[in-house]
């Protein structure tokens, strides 16, 4: 009975698969599974961040993982690093643009010459309002001091833009972490590109105002100096004023806020604060403030032009029919027409998914270390993100069987007919256990279900099984005779991966990129 210890078909997932000795690493929960390359990792880093650290892994440790991955691949090919840095950060795709940032950092400070060259010349890209810049700005001292080449790019972010845009950031975006547009630009001492650049320069930096600065800079001292609601009120709609013009005393006001929707908010910031209008009575049901939100929530065009993230959405969702803010900032009673205007939206924010018309089981880990990690700096959790995530598909396929799964696999019911918001929390409710990312595969070869791919979204932290998923999808396809695909979406910036990178009829995705519906819709279609 010597097979049953030793064999090359079934292995306990606590044990690397005979042969595989090079390819199979352990993860952080005591299993093994397949070591991802470092420009995986990359990608991984720079879509999920590293913020709040896993079940299994620290902040401070992933972050150290992945940023030594990072700087093997800028060794490898820094300018290739910077592209893909852009590429990412500029369509939008991940939730948050910090860890596109840092790493943009690193290839500053700690590239070669062409790829801090490259890093350099992709700031305007990647930094694109002035709290990226500031982030960036705190970043990259962490790796080089102040060269020429970092003051002549700084310099020339706020030169090559128009005036009247720029006089528009430097009013928003004021400062973070302890940056300003003053302290950026003390350090780059640019020459102004026009005089209406040196107006601006001078107001932000000694509060000089003369006739050349735009007229939004002249709304913001109006504003930042009423003393009633309606001068403010006023300002706005005069100047075109954003959100972060106002002074936060005004910011309590109904006539306020309807000001700003009067001149259109940015669309981020409209679904950042339907909480704060509905609770100030702003926003009220069948009234012409909620129909206009609703058709700017519903506007397809405004919700892609914007790149507003689907999990910024889906954050904003899971807030808002909660009917109080996680930070405890008052209570609403949530409108149904928002609440379902941004259900829509957060399809719409992945753009048009192809449907593969092939037979799919999605199997949603929900075991403990899912039930804890949070995604890309959210108050959600892996399991609940992933159902949600999984139903993206699910609403364009007619064939399909979404399971939960930990050591045991059971059935989700949910559908694409509910709303996001009651779909995370039945998969909420059903977390539980240890970890084995084989049973969809298991489930399907004992039931007898004929699949034509599987879709597991996981950590990849799978430890508990006495077969590997890489296994228990060959015996699959084995009995079955069906040659079936496997999709692994990693919810975690982490080193491993069940898909087997050997395998073509595998592949390795990362959650909550935008473009990762469309290619795993390929992948099975193809």
């Amino acid at each position: 009975m010597y097979h049953k210890h030793f064999q090359t078909r079934k292995t306990s997932q606590g044990q690397v698969i005979p042969g595989r000795e090079k390819d199979m690493v352990p993860n952080k929960a005591g299993g093994f599974g397949f070591q991802v390359d470092d420009w995986t990792r990359l990608h991984r880093f720079l879509v999920l961040g590293a913020e709040g650290g896993t079940y299994y892994a620290s902040e401070q440790n992933l972050t150290i993982e992945n940023a030594q991955a990072v700087l093997r691949c800028i060794q490898k090919n820094g300018p290739v690093v910077v592209e893909h840095v852009r590429q990412i950060s500029s369509s939008g795709r991940a939730p948050k643009n910090d860890p596109a940032l840092f790493v943009l950092a690193m290839c500053a400070g700690m590239g070669d010459p062409a790829t801090k060259r490259e890093a350099l010349k992709a700031l305007p890209d990647v930094a694109r309002i002035g709290t990226h810049l500031f982030t960036f700005l705190e970043y990259v001292q962490a790796f080089r001091g102040w060269g020429r080449a970092l003051r002549n790019a700084i310099a020339e972010w706020y030169n090559s833009k128009d005036p009247e845009k720029l006089a528009y950031q430097v009013v928003k975006y004021q400062q973070r972490g302890g940056w300003s547009n003053r302290d950026a630009l003390r350090l780059a001492h640019p020459t102004p590109a026009s005089e209406t650049h040196n107006a601006i320069y001078r107001w932000v930096t000694q509060k000089e105002r003369t006739a050349e600065v735009p007229q939004i800079i002249n709304g913001f001292i109006e504003a930042q100096t009423a003393e009633h609601e309606e001068e403010v009120a006023a300002a706005i709609r005069e100047y075109d004023l954003p959100r972060e013009a106002v002074p936060t005393w005004a910011l309590k006001s109904k006539k306020v806020w309807e000001a700003l929707l009067d001149k259109g908010m940015p669309m981020t910031a409209l679904i950042r604060n339907l909480g704060n209008m509905t609770k100030m009575d702003v926003l009220k049901p069948m009234s012409d403030y909620t129909k206009l939100v609703v058709e700017e929530l519903k506007n397809e065009e405004k919700i892609l032009r914007s790149r507003v993230h689907p999990l910024t959405i889906l954050q904003a969702l899971t807030t808002y029919s909660s009917g109080r803010g996680f930070r405890g900032s008052g209570a609403w009673t949530p409108i149904t027409a928002i609440t379902d205007a941004l259900d829509s939206a957060f399809y719409t924010a992945f753009g048009n998914v192809e449907p593969t018309n092939k037979r799919l089981v999605f199997g949603i880990d929900v075991s403990a270390s899912m039930g804890w990690d949070t995604i890309g700096g959210s108050c959600m959790t892996a399991a609940q993100a992933a159902g949600a995530l999984a139903l993206v598909t699910a609403n364009v396929e007619s064939q399909y069987q979404m399971m939960a799964f930990s050591h045991v696999f059971k059935p989700l019911n949910i559908s694409p007919r509910m709303r996001l918001d009651s779909a995370m929390k039945v998969v909420q409710d059903r977390n539980f256990g240890r970890t084995d990312c084989a049973l969809p595969m298991m489930w399907a070869l004992n039931k007898k279900v004929e699949a034509d791919a599987f879709v597991v979204i996981t950590d990849n932290e799978t430890w508990f099984g006495q077969i590997h998923p890489y296994q228990a999808l060959n015996e699959y396809r084995r009995k079955s005779g069906i040659p079936a695909k496997l999709a692994v979406v990693a919810m975690t910036a982490s080193d491993v991966s069940i898909a087997d990178p050997n395998d073509a009829g595998m592949l390795d995705l990362v959650g909550w990129d935008t473009a990762t519906p469309n290619v795993l819709s390929d992948f099975i279609r193809e």
